[in-house]
């Protein structure tokens, strides 16, 4: 018989390896999401245990289980109302007495809970010794020992959720003392005929804790409004008699049960030795060092995401233009084959070969954050911060935000003050997130050579991180004036970062990019490629074929009359030492980086050649039409015909380049004419002082949707204005436009660090400000800056005489 699968949650602080357990129990076998009606990451995974299948939900970390902030509720709300099977309580051996508190509140929650002991390794070296039968019994759970890093214990922590699940909890109780424990029963009476999820005990504590997110959920249910009335009678009451605040009265309690617990299993105490952890941060943490030793790790992590990034990429690079050539040529001339090859191949194509500094960039991300360091750089830039009216504590959200500026404004609900979170919220977008990698490395990669590169990125990096500070500043001294909290913060111990881990987080993330891919850069470029292409103008059209009749026509009279008749022969084969001549000068033709090149070699110009030509036919001192009547095929010299092979070649050339220009004439007219080209000229008088002209223009609007759309849409206009069966990397067609130049690079980086925030990171402003006018507030300044910035970079620039 088939056996209902297990429902188990991951709780715990942060810092206590929850999320290295979690990864460890279920490999790959994980997904992404939100909880239901926010915008807390819920990850899941799967696992087997014994015979059945088992979902793993990883709770967001949490020091409590108040209601100071959403990770919190939810979860709470998650172990109560989905009531999973079991709750697996990650906690830090090294530190288990502070992480015991939550453990209680856990168990108070009258949830089956199984506790691991993670980061046992860590706890033993400091030569912490437990008796973990005795905290069994003080618990009344099961406590496994783990280490989620070596994967150790996993095993035997499934077999005790298996255990537990087969079972009954009766969970733990807390003393309060007498007088609160009267009116625990007395509430806990009256809350038991409501018809609420919650266990009435913990109900009743709640509610003489001011918890206003419960007495919020009572007053909806019928009869609650008058408990949730007779709670804060009660707990006024209990105030004046105990002297004290009711919360902090009710936490003192936890403690004294906490530290009972930890005493009565405590069989060796750590040494009084200096930890490597002590050693290390003497170092990273400095005073004078500290700052010099973050921003040089951020400097190598740059230059490594950019010159290892490189190699993989020139590679896809090289596929991306292969797949465009190769169904280019497959296809004939039509919408269909410019939809494939200029808006998706070109578009989506362009994107994805960014995937490697993407994939770099998490891996690095994810070494600091998984080695502990994280937390120390929030330490080290607390000093900075504090002067500008913020916290180190903000700064781990910031961080964040290097990988997604969505994950960073969510982050900022861990801070307990809402003036910080507010103002974190607001510059967080100011750090550069992935999706503006790709934006840097094509635009760095096209003008700046590999020696500097790196230097480039890192300094763009760092001026994201300048003017969150800086706007942060402004915000607090005019929009949410106020005192700084201080800085309190959990140093967790060093740790080697296991490979799985740092793969596994890599993985995710990169995934989040792939699917944007997939989904919205892969919808934005066939938008982008529509309004590039219509509406056609017929008579453009028509206008451009008699123009190319016409310059075809030309050419092939002047081959005819210059060349061809003079030789005595109708077709080049016709004479096949020519014919050798002409496949080898085209050879070096072609073999050359630019054909002016190939002209100079020569040493002559092209009406020195018209007067070559001309020598023939005055020998002979007949006109062409007589020519015309009378070829017949002659015998010259190899020199002479040498001279007619160069003279057909070059005029082969000059068709060539005429066709070619004529093609980017029409195409720009076209564009021009198109519905992008419109929108593209309309921005542009507002973005010239900038340096940018209607295509960049164009690429910001379709970027706010989601800023790696910049690269897919600089793509597809370039392809569709190219019109060219070979398709040449979009960095390559940048630095030959003369449209383009260093210090416009520069501009449009700057303006791309700091304008809007993409379209998902507005939505989850106004989520968690609860105000679309916020929202748009985050908008219009963020808008504003970057003009301003890129305004005094381009203008500076050309004072410092830097060029346009």
């Amino acid at each position: 018989m088939h056996e209902e699968r297990l429902t188990i949650a991951l709780a715990g602080n942060p810092n206590a390896g929850k999320t290295t357990v979690f990864n460890a129990l279920t490999g790959a076998r994980q997904h992404v999401g939100n909880y239901p009606g926010v915008t807390v990451e819920k990850k899941e995974g799967y696992c087997r245990i014994g015979s059945r299948e088992a979902v793993l939900v990883d709770l967001p970390g949490t020091y409590s289980l108040t209601a100071y902030s959403l990770e919190e509720v939810v979860a709470r709300n998650f172990i109560v109302q989905d009531k999973p099977d079991v709750v697996i309580d990650v906690a830090d051996a090294a530190n288990l007495e502070r992480h015991l508190y939550l453990t209680l509140q856990l168990l108070e929650l009258e949830r089956p809970l199984v506790l691991a002991l993670n980061m046992a390794d860590m706890a033993e070296k400091q030569g912490l010794v437990y008796d973990l039968k005795a905290l069994s019994a003080q618990l009344g759970v099961l406590v496994v020992p783990t280490v989620g890093r070596q994967e150790q214990g996993m095993d035997a922590l499934l077999a005790a959720v298996e255990k537990t699940a087969a079972v009954e909890t009766a969970g733990i109780r807390v003393d309060y003392g007498e007088q609160v424990e009267q009116v625990l029963e007395a509430l806990g009476a009256k809350l038991a005929d409501l018809d609420s999820p919650f266990p009435a005990r913990w109900l009743a504590v709640k509610l003489l804790e001011n918890d206003d997110d419960v007495a919020a959920q009572l007053r909806l249910l019928a009869g609650g409004e008058k408990v949730v009335l007779e709670a804060e009678r009660q707990r006024r009451e209990l105030q004046s008699a105990l002297n004290e605040e009711l919360d902090t009265y009710i936490a003192g309690c936890r403690y004294r049960k906490v530290g009972k617990i930890y005493g009565a299993c405590l069989k060796q105490d750590r040494k009084e030795t200096r930890t490597l952890s002590d050693r290390i941060d003497s170092v990273v943490t400095h005073r004078v060092l500290g700052l010099p030793i973050f921003f040089a790790l951020m400097w190598l992590l740059f230059n490594l995401v950019f010159t290892i990034g490189e190699i993989p990429k020139d590679f896809l690079d090289t596929g991306v233009s292969w797949l465009g050539s190769t169904v280019g040529e497959a296809l004939p001339d039509g919408n269909l084959r410019s939809l494939l090859v200029d808006g998706i191949i070109g578009g989506v194509g362009s994107v994805i070969s960014f995937l490697p500094d993407i994939l770099l960039l998490f891996f690095a991300i994810a070494l600091l954050e998984d080695s502990g360091y994280m937390a120390r750089a929030a330490f080290v830039m607390d000093r900075v911060m504090r002067g500008f009216g913020l916290h180190g504590k903000s700064f781990i959200p910031m961080l964040l935000g290097f990988g997604c500026n969505v994950s960073s404004v969510m982050a900022a609900r861990t801070l307990e003050n809402e003036k910080d979170r507010y103002i974190t919220i607001l510059v967080s977008p100011l750090m550069s997130c992935s999706a503006r990698l790709p934006v840097y490395t094509l635009l760095i990669g096209a003008f700046f050579t590999e020696d500097v590169a790196g230097t480039v990125l890192f300094g763009i990096y760092i001026l994201g991180i300048a003017l969150a500070i800086g706007m942060a500043f402004l915000f607090r001294k005019t929009l949410f004036p106020g005192d700084t909290e201080p800085f309190v913060m959990e140093m967790p111990p060093y740790h080697m970062p296991t490979l799985r881990s740092v793969l596994t987080h890599m993985w995710e993330r990169s995934m989040i990019y792939l699917r944007k891919a997939g989904t919205i850069i892969l919808a934005a470029s066939i938008l982008v490629w529509f309004g590039v292409n219509y509406p056609q103008n017929e008579d453009v059209n028509s206008k451009y074929e008699a123009l190319q009749a016409a310059l075809e026509t030309r050419y092939e009279e002047q081959i005819q009359n210059q060349v061809l008749l003079p030789l005595g022969i109708t077709a080049v084969e016709e004479n096949e030492e020519f014919n050798a001549l002409v496949e080898e000068l085209s050879s070096a033709e072609e073999a050359e980086d630019e054909g002016a090149e190939a002209a100079n070699a020569a040493g002559k110009t092209t009406g020195e050649k018209d007067a070559e030509v001309a020598e023939p036919a005055a020998e002979t001192g007949k006109t062409a039409e007589q020519d015309a009547a009378k070829a017949a095929p002659q015998t010259f010299s190899k020199e002479k015909l040498s001279s007619f092979a160069a003279q057909y070649v070059l005029l082969k050339k000059e068709a060539d380049e005429a066709t070619g220009k004529l093609e980017k004439e029409k195409s720009t007219e076209l564009l021009a004419q198109s519905y992008a080209g419109a929108l593209g000229h309309a921005i542009e008088p507002v973005i010239k002082p900038l340096g940018f002209d209607w295509k960049i223009g164009v690429g910001l609007f379709s970027a706010f949707a989601a800023k790696e759309v910049m690269v897919s849409t600089l793509a597809t206009i370039y392809s569709v204005e190219a019109d060219d069966e070979e398709m040449a990397p979009l960095q390559e067609v940048l630095a030959a436009d003369p449209s383009f130049s260093p210090l416009i690079a520069v501009s449009l980086m700057v303006f791309c660090l700091i304008y809007s925030p993409c379209l998902a990171t507005v939505a989850v402003i106004k989520r968690e400000m609860n105000s679309w006018k916020w929202a748009g507030f985050s908008v219009a300044y963020s808008m504003t800056l970057a003009w301003l910035m890129a305004f005094l970079v381009y203008q500076g620039g050309l004072l410092l005489g830097l060029g346009g």
